[in-house]
């Protein structure tokens, strides 16, 4: 089915929608699975200053915590993850087929440009912000919690309580969203427009459709487009780890992004916004591969 056949049928409208959301959130569940355990490591890593790497926190989270510790905090990303996933896939593609109906009227051809592309993962990820903001606040408290009698929270929901009673039931939860918008915009209109740059390079260069790309492949490409997710965006979810992990009162050191921003640097220096990027780099192959892989396949099927 062409473009143009796709954007008249029903499928442009509420069933097709419906569609890139279930996929997203399929996609969302293989994400968190795949990537907790790497998750947690970085945002140690990002957090404190007691480890010396990436295997010195892991050895020393198992050594401590022990081996469930690497999940800490998963229901929250679990169910949330899947809904942001959701919304990113749902966002993306509703951004793209708006674009191209835009350039079907004004030029005949409904093909997007790569700045058309990131401009559409832009949207997804300032719209799945509203989500991710407060759901990576929490996970990210539960995660650097003092293990055993020293816990502050009980779970998610204790957390949401506590931080609302510290900040107010907006404010407490929704910490760093500002960082949060900057980051979101970056990342996913980066990997959204490597993904569909390599989709579309392979699918030119095989001369076949999109949808005949080799899972193999699709996965390969899309443990890229992670790389590329993290590499440009890093800087802004360490300042955003740092605001999310801050003490409240006499105790918060960042008054704001930008004084988190200033504050790591005067500290740390350049270094400082890339603590962690190993493990990172480590998750991001696998887990952005299985995403992509995941809603490509889960796409095939209900179509």
């Amino acid at each position: 089915m062409g473009i143009e056949a796709e954007l008249e049928s029903p499928e442009h409208g509420l069933k097709r929608t419906l569609k890139d959301l279930f996929s997203g959130a399929v996609g969302g569940v293989a994400q968190v699975l795949l990537g907790q355990p790497f998750d947690i490591v970085k945002v140690r890593l990002q957090t404190t200053q007691q480890y010396s790497g990436a295997l010195d926190a892991a050895t020393k989270i198992y050594k401590n915590e022990g081996a469930l510790a690497f999940y800490k905090g998963t229901l929250t990303p679990l169910i949330g993850i899947g809904a942001c996933v959701s919304v990113q896939f749902g966002g993306f593609h509703y951004a793209r087929r708006a674009f191209e109906t835009k350039n079907l009227e004004k030029a005949g051809s409904g093909d997007l440009s790569y700045i058309q592309y990131y401009a559409s993962g832009a949207f997804a990820g300032i719209t799945n912000t509203i989500l991710s903001s407060p759901i990576e606040h929490i996970r990210i408290r539960l995660q650097t919690q003092p293990h055993g009698a020293g816990r502050l929270y009980n779970g998610p929901i204790d957390c949401v309580k506590k931080l609302s009673a510290h900040e107010g039931l907006l404010k407490g939860p929704y910490r760093g969203t500002a960082v949060t918008f900057l980051r979101e915009a970056q990342a996913y209109g980066v990997w959204f427009t490597t993904f569909e740059y390599l989709m579309n390079s392979d699918a030119k260069r095989n001369n076949i459709k999109r949808d005949e790309v080799s899972t193999l492949k699709v996965a390969f490409y899309g443990g890229l487009a992670g790389e590329a997710l993290w590499i440009s965006s890093y800087p802004f979810d360490v300042v955003k780890s740092k605001m999310q992990s801050d003490g409240f009162g006499a105790d918060q050191k960042y008054k704001s992004m930008r004084d988190c921003f200033a504050k790591t640097w005067r500290a740390e220096g350049m270094g400082g916004f890339w603590r962690g990027i190993g493990p990172t780099l480590l998750r991001a192959m696998p887990v952005s591969a299985g995403t992509f892989a995941t809603v490509e396949l889960t796409m095939r099927l209900i179509n």
